[in-house]
């Protein structure tokens, strides 16, 4: 493929695509904290549009590099995210729970830990997106990611606001419906990507 208003509008397409996951989480951590700052929620869509970049390029090496152990351990994706989104989701699920007849609103802060676990559970199938680009040379798989890191940031601060708005009208309900929310996502990954 050469360097062409298909390559960047598939690029963007591909972005827009893998950013449902991380847009779907980056609404249910603005409903988890509807006070959230805005640099914060830069933070949060800038760690989402890392992993989306990482990603792909992590998987486009292993093509490049070790397609057999890649090819091992891609059965393990869908497993991998439903695990890490339960967990967190489970969390804020629980704590929504304990926290539901009392009148103050008590919403869990989202750690460095969480954020992270959260960046690898929703880009992880964006690995496969390294077999996708593989016919790309090295710096237009590079462009294609950093395309896809762009989309992302934008769609996830769109989540963050939709969150945030919804999270300050649902009160102590908006932990809750965080948390079935990552559950769902995971539940999602994993099945439409085993069965």
């Amino acid at each position: 493929m050469n360097w062409s208003f298909l390559f960047f509008f598939n690029s963007i397409l591909l972005g827009a695509g893998l950013a449902m996951d991380a847009f779907s989480v980056s609404m249910a951590n603005g409903l988890n904290d509807p006070k959230m700052s805005k640099k914060r929620m830069l933070c949060i869509a800038g760690t989402f549009a890392a992993f989306q970049a990482f990603m792909p390029m992590t998987g486009w090496i292993c093509v490049h590099t070790i397609v057999e152990y890649f090819s091992a351990f891609e059965k393990f994706i869908p497993w991998i995210a439903l695990i890490l989104l339960a967990y967190i989701g489970g969390g804020m699920l629980l704590n929504g729970i304990r926290h539901k007849d009392k009148d103050e609103v008590s919403h869990t802060r989202l750690t460095a830990w969480a954020l992270f676990i959260q960046g690898v559970a929703t880009s992880i199938d964006a690995l496969s997106v390294g077999f996708t680009i593989a016919e790309y040379d090295w710096l237009m798989a590079l462009v294609c990611s950093l395309i896809i890191a762009t989309v992302t940031l934008i769609i996830c601060l769109s989540g963050l606001v939709i969150g945030k708005k919804f999270g300050t009208k649902l009160s102590n309900k908006a932990e809750m419906l965080g948390g079935i929310i990552l559950i769902a996502i995971g539940i999602e990954i994993f099945v439409s990507n085993v069965l």
